[in-house]
């Protein structure tokens, strides 16, 4: 364990180092969200009925503005080499690797999420709401963003790759998230949808990591 938060603390210190980054996937996702009340007019029922897709779609999207450097940066200067040398074991490696990307973007997305909320003329009755659909979606988000981020690691056009790999697996946990939050809104109850995205979690983080592991072992032998 105490290799696996070095690591996770040096991958933390060096996205701190270009927060730059995080700051712009939180802008990204307040700006995007903020331009559909000018396209379907400020009605606020209109609103009230987009929000959710709104919101996990422009939090999909964000996540997706720092995935491609993932692995490109360690990739290009050796130290995934070096990653894979050591006794830590490669699943865990991927693992610590999406939590950063998690800490990095989904923790500020959740942060954020409120004044988008605010933006999209979201009852206050429904922020706990998203914010639990965000905070259940966005793990999947990480963890199949890094298998996308290994499986096009060293190609070509690899960011524009990485898109059209990973948007598809984001389908269900971002319709799962959307349809918690509506159902929460109109008194349905909103329980199946978010026990169905606490299923999809725990299989993307047994799965994941070792699908991540055999994408960067034949990138890097």
């Amino acid at each position: 364990m105490s290799a696996f938060v070095a690591l996770l603390r040096r991958d933390l210190r060096l996205g701190l180092r270009q927060g730059i980054d995080a700051l712009v996937v939180v802008l990204f996702f307040l700006v995007a969200g903020a331009i559909f009340p000018f396209a379907v007019g400020p009605e606020p029922e209109r609103l009230k009925s987009i929000s959710g897709g709104v919101a996990l779609a422009m939090a999909a999207l964000a996540a997706l503005l720092s995935l491609d450097r993932l692995y490109q940066s360690d990739h290009e200067d050796g130290s995934l080499d070096q990653i894979l040398l050591s006794p830590l074991p490669l699943e865990l490696v991927t693992v610590a690797k999406s939590l950063s990307h998690w800490l990095l973007t989904g923790l500020p997305l959740l942060l954020a999420a409120p004044v988008l909320a605010m933006m999209l003329k979201l009852p206050p009755e429904g922020h706990i709401p998203l914010l639990l659909s965000l905070a259940l979606s966005t793990p999947i988000l990480s963890l199949l963003g890094g298998l996308g981020a290994a499986l096009t690691l060293g190609a070509r056009r690899g960011g524009v790759l990485l898109t059209f790999l990973v948007m598809p697996l984001y389908v269900p946990a971002l319709i799962l998230g959307a349809a918690g939050l509506d159902a929460s809104l109109t008194g349905a109850g909103a329980g199946a949808h978010w026990l169905i995205l606490g299923g999809l979690d725990v299989a993307a983080l047994a799965l994941c990591p070792w699908a991540t592991a055999a994408a960067l072992r034949e990138v890097a032998p």
